[in-house]
């Protein structure tokens, strides 16, 4: 993982932009987008899954034997199996259709609702990759905006959470996140630049 910019909020709360690997993350938790069946995919979801080990699939087919597919925007919190994070949250983002079928407001309910799993749980730190963004087609200018004012309000006030770090797979992901939240630093006094490195 590359560390390239870190950012205060409030008093108490951290918010990092990584370029990395998110299964090699420490966090407590790490958040998986993953489909609604819960059995693992491809990209950001399979690579969890494989690093996860079986043990992970396991508990997904439990819950989704208890309570079915998970629907959009929700989330669900499983061990981590062979990760170094001991949780995984794993939540189901929108589809990209333009827009028109609520997108952003179920994007932001995936942020808002890991971000609820890992409190209810008492966890301190979690990493997020940059959810609908890949295979579902989310256009990383619109999505990154929306992730960053759902975290960044909920470390505001926080309750134990007071790290949440986005690991982004690539250069130019990870430079629409910055440039992102070099708009939150304008638009919030309490949202402050604590370092910067260059990618």
């Amino acid at each position: 993982m590359t560390l390239h910019l870190r950012y205060r909020i409030g008093k108490l709360s951290l918010l990092e932009l990584a370029q990395g690997d998110i299964t090699r993350e420490e966090t407590d938790a790490i958040v998986n987008a993953a489909n609604s069946s819960l059995l693992g995919g491809g990209g950001v979801d399979g690579a969890i899954h494989r690093a996860a080990g079986p043990a992970l699939l396991e508990q997904c087919r439990k819950i989704r034997d208890q309570r079915g597919s998970l629907p959009a925007g929700q989330a669900v919190i499983t061990g981590g199996g062979n990760l170094k994070a001991k949780f995984v949250i794993h939540t189901v983002g929108p589809v990209w259709n333009g827009g028109r079928v609520n997108e952003p407001q179920i994007l932001e309910s995936c942020y808002c609702n890991s971000m609820e799993q890992a409190n209810r749980k008492g966890l301190l730190s979690v990493s997020f990759p940059s959810i609908s963004t890949g295979a579902f087609g989310y256009p990383v200018h619109l999505a990154a905006p929306i992730a960053l004012r759902a975290v960044v309000g909920m470390l505001h006030e926080p309750r134990t959470v007071t790290l949440a770090r986005f690991v982004l797979f690539d250069r130019d992901t990870h430079g629409v996140y910055a440039a992102s939240a070099q708009e939150l630093v304008r638009a919030f006094p309490h949202f402050q630049i604590l370092a910067e490195t260059t990618p």
